[in-house]
């Protein structure tokens, strides 16, 4: 499959079960409703080292918000439940109940409930208090410049981590710009992250290593300074690949999201450098889920 001059290679990205949440933080304006969100969302690129994966998934209008605020939805996924709540749980009390004029509440009805504010009512030292509206619990914290106002429980859902595809290009910034008019598009799509730096990620991994404490390593067939020492995935054309990784809801989100960045890159061409679309490919036993690129371009 050629499209617009890229190759689109005959492979699959594999995915793995995750479960997943949303949290919805408002403040006094969007500018404080964002700072919160980073915040919250900071160190989570990969479950590898940073116990969970998250992103900020959009901005919200104050008419989408339950406090009529601006607005943040972000998304939160893990490998367990157990990790999950607790993610959220730290991330809540140390980035969202710090954070100026700020407030919290659940993304997700649905699902089974964890923890959103539930215990970081105790931070009120008993001064706090509740309420319940159309069957949902509030918590009222009382802190300095007013009181942190918080959903007492979110909604935790299947989900699915790790939907992924490389773009292969002539030089370094022909790549960036590949992948950077990818996020943008990509980003337009609802109930995605791409939770790497930006959304991309230059250190793409494969499975295992030469040093036994390490679980992944550098994916040494799509390293360009590496063609003349190993089996290498790359012509001699190619000197930049970059990868993007998606976490979803459903494996169909994941699959709307690689579509749209796809064909974004694709819209570049090889005009601009761009050679090859290809996808993080494990032999089908990293997990369960399989993205077949040309499937999905079809």
């Amino acid at each position: 499959m050629i499209i617009n001059g890229v190759s689109i290679d005959e492979t699959f990205a594999e995915a793995f079960p995750m479960k997943a949440t949303r949290a919805i933080i408002t403040a006094q304006n969007e500018k404080w409703a964002m700072i919160s969100a980073q915040a919250m969302t900071g160190f989570a690129t990969s479950v590898i080292a940073c116990g969970c994966e998250a992103g900020i998934e959009r901005v919200l209008d104050p008419s989408e918000t339950p406090d009529g605020r601006p607005g943040v939805s972000v998304l939160i996924f893990a490998m367990g439940g157990k990790g999950l709540a607790k993610q959220l749980e730290t991330r809540a009390g140390q980035c969202v109940l710090t954070s100026p004029t700020s407030a919290l509440f659940a993304g997700i009805d649905e699902g089974l409930q964890i923890p959103l504010g539930k215990n970081l009512r105790y931070f009120g030292d008993g001064f706090q208090s509740s309420k319940k509206i159309d069957g949902k619990r509030y918590w009222r914290v009382p802190v300095m410049d007013g009181e942190f106002l918080t959903e007492a429980t979110t909604g935790r859902v299947d989900a699915v981590g790790g939907g992924n595809f490389l773009v292969l290009a002539e030089s370094q910034p022909q790549a960036l710009a590949a992948c950077e008019a990818a996020i943008i598009e990509m980003k337009k799509m609802p109930n995605v992250i791409m939770p790497f730096p930006g959304g991309v990620v230059r250190s793409g991994s494969k499975v295992g290593s030469k040093y036994p404490a390490l679980g992944a390593s550098t994916n040494d067939a799509f390293c360009p300074t590496l063609k003349g020492v190993t089996k290498t995935d790359l012509s001699p054309d190619i000197e930049s690949v970059m990868e993007i990784v998606i976490d979803g809801l459903t494996k169909e989100d994941i699959d709307n999201a690689m579509r749209v960045g796809i064909q974004a890159v694709c819209d570049l061409g090889a005009e601009n450098g761009i050679q090859r679309i290809s996808a993080g490919n494990y032999g089908g036993k990293l997990g369960p889920f399989h993205f077949h690129l040309q499937e999905i371009m079809a």
